[in-house]
């Protein structure tokens, strides 16, 4: 494997997308299949209830949820219901963080479903959500990710030549 310098942005990554014949593979298309059946099943399961938002916000609840966790923001399903139940009840930031997400992620597939693509503005309607900020996108390249606690670069997206 190849050594990356954290400090420099890694530029060698292959063009998009794959040829055909690196993702279109037995293996992958015997899944897709599967995949396929799967969501036709579930599609008509999902007729069958009252109100299907009900599963697509317990869907959208659990992805935020679980998207958090890796950012090292946790909380229970059941605090996140009873957020959501309770609308005047005050909340700690995990789960303000984690409802933001949901937001996000609601304002997003709206969006698609709406216009069948996400463009820029959209893109920058959901980080204005997920930030609570309209900072925007960002104007000048190169962003430097570095560990908190030490100071060590661990990504860099542009070189500054």
């Amino acid at each position: 494997m190849k050594n990356i310098d954290p400090s420099r942005s890694f530029n060698d990554l292959p063009l998009l997308p794959p040829p055909a014949e690196k993702v279109e593979t037995f293996l992958i298309l015997k899944q897709e299949s599967k995949k396929a059946v799967a969501l036709a099943e579930l599609k008509g399961l999902a007729r069958t209830l009252p109100n299907q938002g009900i599963l697509i916000n317990d869907i959208v609840l659990k992805e935020a949820q679980a998207s958090s966790e890796v950012e090292n923001i946790n909380t229970t399903h059941d605090k996140l219901y009873q957020a959501l139940a309770a609308k005047s009840m005050s909340v700690g930031p995990a789960i303000k963080e984690v409802l933001r997400y949901r937001e996000a992620l609601l304002y997003g597939f709206e969006e698609i479903k709406t216009k069948g693509f996400l463009n820029t503005n959209g893109i920058a309607r959901i980080q204005a959500i997920l930030e609570e900020n309209e900072a925007g996108i960002r104007q000048l390249p190169g962003t430097s990710l570095k560990n908190d606690l030490t100071g060590e670069t661990i990504y860099t997206s542009l070189d500054d030549k």
